[in-house]
């Protein structure tokens, strides 16, 4: 119970926690571990240092700045449709980005390079 000035709330009424206790633990009883089959190729790209201007130029390259799959689809000068971007569907998608920040980063602090080609 909560003391107010005006008026006092009981805050039983708005809170459960005996009943969050029983679902937690019995979906920690029932919870099988996680099985996660890209956990090393995602290390693998994590620990990829750039320290060549080429590498970091031909990353940049290679992964782009938006989804390509990202369209608008016109019939006759009208948007009849949109594909969405499917690229967050990647489940190496946020590697692949750091991968290629960590290589415009490396053009731009290290080599100097003007980096607005890749963008």
């Amino acid at each position: 119970m909560l003391k107010t000035i005006n008026q006092r709330i009981f805050l039983a009424a708005f809170i459960h926690p005996f009943e969050e206790k029983n679902r937690t633990g019995s979906k920690k009883q029932f919870a099988q571990p996680k099985l996660d089959l890209l956990q090393p190729l995602r290390q693998r790209l994590d620990k990829i240092e750039i320290q060549n201007r080429k590498l970091a130029k031909f990353i940049a390259k290679l992964i782009p700045a938006q989804c390509p799959f990202e369209r608008d689809l016109m019939l006759f000068g009208r948007k009849i449709g949109h594909i969405p971007p499917m690229c967050k569907l990647n489940p190496l998608y946020n590697e692949l980005v750091y991968l290629r920040f960590r290589a415009l980063c490396y053009l731009v602090d290290q080599c100097g390079e003007d980096i607005q080609s890749y963008c």
